[in-house]
């Protein structure tokens, strides 16, 4: 009686083991499987990264482009209003001496 009983023992207790070994060969699997899904995340997120960079420089480099043309443009506005200031200034010495001349 105790051999048969031992024996029941023994084989529940392999069956509970390779239950257990089946489930975690599975739960290894499934493992295995994420971390191949996240795998791929990264690298999507790090390409994504890589040109989220990529355009940001660029637009920074255009940025700087931009700042420089607008610092021409405003260096040539504030010649062509002195210019201009210096014209009307003459205009008017031209207007006076004719005004003063038709004068007697």
């Amino acid at each position: 009686p105790n051999i048969m009983e031992l024996q029941r023992d023994s084989s529940r207790q392999i069956n509970d083991l390779k239950f257990k070994l089946v489930k975690a060969e599975q739960e290894v699997t499934a493992l295995e499987q994420n971390v191949t899904r996240l795998e791929g995340h990264v690298t999507r997120y790090k390409s994504a990264a890589e040109n989220a960079e990529k355009v940001e420089d660029e637009l920074k480099a255009e940025r700087r482009k931009l700042q420089r043309e607008l610092r021409t443009a405003l260096d040539k506005i504030e010649e062509l209003e002195s210019s201009n200031s210096h014209l009307n200034k003459r205009l008017e010495k031209m207007k006076s001496s004719r005004g003063m001349a038709q004068t007697p």
